[in-house]
């Protein structure tokens, strides 16, 4: 079990509709420039994203999720 599925145990938070909006844009955007030079994002990597979408994580948490994982 990885350090930020620990964390979203428990933790949800309740999101309104137009942050829901916000926060899925921006990993739209995010998914759709990191493609341009790379291959496409790992599973794991999407299922980080569906996991701030929900609000059960924040930028931060993904990037210390995905950073250990290629530190390994």
């Amino acid at each position: 079990m990885s350090v930020v599925t620990k964390k979203i145990e428990g933790k949800r938070k309740r999101l309104s509709r137009q942050s829901f909006i916000d926060r899925k844009k921006k990993v739209d955007d995010a998914l759709a420039i990191s493609t341009l030079d790379a291959k496409e994002p790992t599973i794991e990597t999407k299922k980080l994203a569906v996991e701030y979408i929900s609000g059960n994580i924040e930028i931060p948490e993904m990037l210390e999720e995905v950073i250990a994982r290629y530190k390994k």
